[in-house]
């Protein structure tokens, strides 16, 4: 009898982890529709505004091109929408975090959302810094190299998918201090030993530059660097925790 009660128990206690779950998921995407509803009507000067870093270095008389029937309708409205998810990704941390902060310890709570947070505000740093740093110096370079007779006008709908994988590379590139916490916080690593294998993340930095941006080598560089830099940041914090713990 005991052995079933505890069957069903854990039955019911899957299923209303189900509920829940689905529930956030549910709460997740409203907030994101709650987004784009809005920006819809808007979604043409969205796509302008997103294509400014490369239109200011078309060569004059050049212009962006449609190849596909419907690209003109529906590139921008698939913009607005994949920027309605980056502009609801606090909203969706938040709904995750209702979900999992009943089964965390209080001082796992004390930690997990102080790192929610940074990065949440370190993608969005990563966007910003592909947006005016990289992607202005990538488009400049590519503009100047154009063959002699070339005329460069890009489709809107290859330009979109390029700028989308920049920006979800850097967002996800500068979560390296977060990752560089967590290996210490777990126990996975030491301050010391990661500062030991230095080298080989500078060089796993600029493969992971060459996985996840276009195949170009200034983009690639300008994504290792900071993963570099953002390395040591994460490094630091992990050691102050260390010397606090310690002395704790």
């Amino acid at each position: 009898m005991s052995s079933k009660a505890d069957s069903n128990e854990q039955e019911s206690s899957f299923v209303s982890h189900l509920v829940e779950l689905r529930t956030r998921l549910i709460h997740a995407l409203v907030g994101m529709l709650v987004i784009f509803f809005p920006l819809m009507p808007f979604a043409n000067d969205i796509y302008s505004l997103v294509a400014q870093p490369l239109l200011v270095h078309m060569p004059e008389g050049t212009s962006m091109v449609a190849i596909k029937v419907i690209s003109p309708f529906l590139t921008p409205l698939k913009l607005t929408l994949m920027l309605s998810v980056f502009l609801s990704i606090p909203w969706i941390f938040y709904q995750l975090w209702l979900f999992i902060a009943p089964g965390l310890y209080p001082h796992e709570k004390h930690v997990a959302l102080p790192l929610v947070s940074a990065g949440t505000f370190l993608f969005y740093t990563g966007m910003l810094f592909a947006y005016f740093i990289v992607m202005p110096l990538i488009f400049q370079f590519l503009t100047a190299t154009a063959p002699e007779g070339v005329a460069m006008m890009t489709d809107i709908s290859e330009y979109l998918d390029f700028v989308l994988t920049l920006f979800f590379a850097f967002g996800v590139a500068f979560q390296v201090p977060i990752a560089t916490f967590l290996l210490v916080k777990t126990g996975v690593s030491t301050p010391q030993s990661l500062a030991e294998k230095r080298p080989y993340i500078i060089v796993g930095a600029f493969v992971v530059g060459m996985l996840l941006t276009p195949p170009d080598v200034i983009s690639q560089t300008l994504l290792a660097l900071p993963m570099w830099l953002l390395f040591e940041i994460g490094l630091l914090m992990s050691k102050r925790f260390t010397i606090r713990y310690c002395i704790n």
